[in-house]
């Protein structure tokens, strides 16, 4: 009875935030000196296995790290997928007593960050947004099964169809809101987000591999493993503010 009663206070307590975030004023900046938990978003089709390692590192390095379960397998609708993160968020606030969260989200993952930061009442609730091979604008992948196999292109694949709706809709205007301090962290030889530069975001500090180590081979599936690829989230996501990063940190960040 209890668990249910914790689980009703953590629904109203996105719903008030929903609520109140939805009003015209300003959202207030989140104090970027007190790092809280970090949730970490998985990409599409929702699998865990691959953020486990990052997830790993987070802890040693003495964070409070989540992974969040996606609803419908990670492949139906992207803003579900984002209410879901907002009931994951308000349950580790409630736990840990911090005043704001970090959320890392890998390939799709990044949109549902941006979806609840943007629309879901997450912009006064969230530190920092870091971003990992997330399309942003799409990927051609996603256009190419949508009119090949329709069938297999499920409602998040038909959501990540370049100039999609619900993109077009997301990227209207400001695509980094206030509240948040935003990284995207991309690879230039990504296969699966296509163009790989469409994990660009205006406004974000924006990093590729490759432009710290230049002979990176780093593919899609390897981000969220990747020694260099956990140092600059690490590295994005201490007390400090968000920062550019070069090739002079590449030993630094990989080891």
């Amino acid at each position: 009875m209890l668990a249910g009663v914790a689980a009703a206070l953590v629904v109203v307590i996105v719903l008030v935030v929903a609520l109140v975030r939805r009003g015209d004023g300003p959202v207030t900046a989140v104090a970027q000196d007190r790092p809280g938990p970090v949730l970490l978003i998985p990409g599409y089709g929702g699998s865990t296995d691959s953020l486990q390692s990052l997830a790993t590192r987070l802890r040693a390095a003495g964070r409070d790290a989540q992974i969040v379960a996606l609803p419908g397998g990670g492949t139906g609708d992207l803003a579900a997928q984002a209410t879901a993160l907002g009931v994951a968020a308000a349950a580790a606030l409630a736990r840990t007593g911090a005043g704001s969260v970090d959320l890392i989200g890998y390939s799709a993952g990044g949109v549902v960050a941006r979806i609840w930061v943007r629309e879901k009442g997450g912009a006064a609730l969230t530190r920092r947004v870091v971003t990992l091979g997330s399309p942003h604008h799409g990927t051609r992948l996603a256009g190419l099964a949508g009119s090949l196999l329709p069938s297999e292109c499920p409602e998040a694949c038909q959501q990540l169809i370049p100039d999609s709706d619900l993109l077009r809709k997301l990227n209207s205007g400001d695509e980094t809101p206030a509240g948040p301090e935003w990284v995207s962290i991309w690879s230039t030889v990504d296969e699966v987000v296509t163009p790989p530069d469409s994990a660009r975001l205006d406004g974000a500090v924006d990093l590729t591999v490759q432009g710290i180590c230049p002979s990176s081979q780093v593919q899609h599936g390897q981000l969220p493993t990747d020694p260099v690829v956990q140092g600059i989230v690490l590295s994005e996501l201490d007390a400090g503010p968000v920062t550019s990063l070069s090739t002079s940190d590449c030993s630094r960040l990989g080891s």
